[in-house]
């Protein structure tokens, strides 16, 4: 399945791997046989609204079917071979990471097709799962897109950092047919792309691809942190909203649209905030086990360990206010 080209240029792309930055990624044009390729594309699923519910609970202009096997044969016959034991070995070989694992249940993975007016804030991905268990270390995006241009948007981006826009460095990939991707997963990562907008003799047109991500049962201890889900950076000003410039309504919408954005995603933290609140005070035993912990925190001072526990309750009291550590701390406070 894989291009006969690509096996006589791994140690050239072994050596790109090792000195790309911000950091370690490949472009592979051509990297499945072309015929290959073709019958992908003949077979990609079509648009459902039912597979384009954004985390939001809305539906989006983003469509993922993550189970391949049930799309048609040629799909399964590519998630077999995604996971077989030559396959990553060759992702190994040109990595440097070894004893990766597929995800069986491909969260978030399969086929992904993005339509006009799409994007992806920069974001660097979850790096757990399975409880923990799996570390994520790679993502292996292929491209099916005949025709495609940066002019567009959605060409994808590799931010050096987006939480500093002035000084943050993008390179573009342009998503074309069988051109490959593979990049690693860490806490620096960023990728995104940027919203699509297709001219007018273009608007049938979408953006599809096949990703999926591996994983190990280790990781280097440097790049080791605790769990969390995927981060995003919203997109700053774009440069057309600068000093002296009269707005016009393109930029209006553009304005309300970057503020709709934050507000979905605060509305969003907030509310998964309140779940997660819910499920400790679901579990008062262990609430207290931890709270127990933090409040006589060892082997700092008393008043540490009072002015500790003191912020933990004042701020965070909603959480803990059932525990025997807050009903002490506030009898004291009355």
């Amino acid at each position: 399945m894989i291009s006969q080209a690509l096996a006589s240029q791994e140690s050239i792309l072994k050596g790109t791997w090792d000195r790309a930055t911000p950091f370690r990624h490949l472009v592979i044009d051509g990297f499945f046989d072309t015929d290959k390729c073709r019958e992908l594309l003949d077979a990609f699923p079509r648009f459902d609204d039912q597979n384009a519910l954004n985390e939001f609970g809305e539906v989006g202009g983003k469509a993922v079917v993550e189970d391949l096997d049930a799309l048609s044969n040629v799909y399964a016959d590519l998630n077999a071979f995604l996971r077989s034991d030559g396959f990553l070995a060759l992702i190994s070989r040109l990595t440097g990471i070894q004893d990766l694992l597929p995800d069986p249940a491909q969260y978030g993975g399969g086929t992904h097709e993005n339509r006009e007016g799409q994007e992806l804030d920069p974001h660097v991905d979850y790096n757990y799962i399975h409880g923990g268990k799996l570390h994520r270390r790679l993502n292996l995006i292929v491209y099916l897109n005949e025709e495609w241009s940066d002019d567009w948007g959605g060409a994808l981006e590799i931010h050096s950092d987006p939480w500093e826009p002035e000084s943050n460095q993008i390179k573009l990939i342009t998503p074309l047919f069988n051109r490959a991707v593979i990049f690693e997963t860490n806490e620096y990562s960023w990728h995104g792309f940027s919203k699509i907008c297709l001219p007018a003799d273009k608007k049938h047109i979408s953006r599809k691809s096949i990703a999926i991500y591996l994983y190990t049962k280790t990781r280097p201890e440097e790049e080791v942190t605790p769990s969390h889900g995927t981060f995003y950076v919203q997109r700053p000003l774009p440069p057309t909203i600068a000093p002296g410039k009269v707005l016009d309504e393109t930029d209006v919408n553009e304005l309300k649209s970057l503020l709709k954005r934050r507000d979905d995603w605060i509305r969003f933290y907030q509310q998964r905030e309140i779940e997660f609140s819910a499920r400790l005070m679901s579990s008062p035993a262990q609430v207290q086990w931890w709270v127990d912990r933090i409040y006589r925190w060892t082997p700092v001072s008393p008043a540490t360990k009072t002015a500790v526990g003191h912020f933990l309750f004042r701020y965070f009291g909603f959480v803990f206010k059932n525990t025997r550590s807050y009903k002490t701390w506030a009898n004291t406070r009355k």
